[in-house]
């Protein structure tokens, strides 16, 4: 079900399928936020694939009640939560269990995407540790933005749609260095195992 007139901005089938192929199974169990929720296709789509909770935000009525009818439709309602309310204000003033994902998709061409990760950025507690954050855009909304804790890591374009990921620059960093770990260890590994190799290859004493 879509919502009526052009006051929302739902993803591309295409898109959703690269983000959720992206995703993988990091998305079970996690604590989602979907702000500007317009019809719900994304926060949706992570219920379905194991998401614990979805909170969904959006200022239009009939969005909201779309969102609803959808997850009525697909029996997944006892797992979220559907508030009409304007994005940034629930962003200031939400207390409780922070999010490991949050997906922001406001209308096109109005900067709202910048002011609602800067409000991220602000506010550390609204992210659990590893969290990622993905804007939704237009590709020519692409601009630089002054970030104090969260950082870009990666960039997808798909058509007339563009995901942007954030997360925690101190994450980022943990994970970048626990790769480096792994990296090391395997080329220890993979030493040890030719050293051996070696050794096996050795004439050993003929009585």
């Amino acid at each position: 079900m879509m919502v009526p007139g052009d006051s929302t901005r739902p993803i591309t089938d295409r898109a959703k399928s690269a983000l959720f192929s992206i995703l993988g199974t990091w998305i079970e169990g996690a604590r989602v936020l979907d702000l500007f929720g317009g019809t719900g296709g994304v926060g949706i789509e992570c219920l379905s694939r194991g998401a614990s909770f979805v909170h969904f935000v959006d200022n239009n009525r009939r969005a909201v009640e779309t969102i609803q009818a959808n997850l009525h439709h697909c029996g997944l309602a006892e797992a979220a939560v559907v508030e009409r309310g304007d994005s940034f204000q629930f962003l200031e003033r939400t207390r409780g269990e922070p999010f490991d994902f949050i997906y922001i998709a406001p209308p096109q061409y109005e900067g709202l995407w910048r002011k609602a990760l800067l409000a991220i950025d602000a506010r550390p507690a609204l992210t659990a540790d590893y969290a990622t954050i993905v804007v939704q855009i237009h590709p020519v909304e692409r601009a630089p933005v002054e970030l104090t804790r969260l950082q870009e890591y990666d960039r997808r374009k798909y058509g007339s749609v563009m995901l942007v990921f954030y997360a925690d620059a101190k994450d980022l960093g943990e994970t970048a260095a626990e790769a480096m770990d792994e990296e090391m260890n395997e080329e220890i590994d993979e030493e040890m195992d030719e050293e051996i190799d070696d050794g096996l290859d050795e004439p050993g004493d003929v009585e």
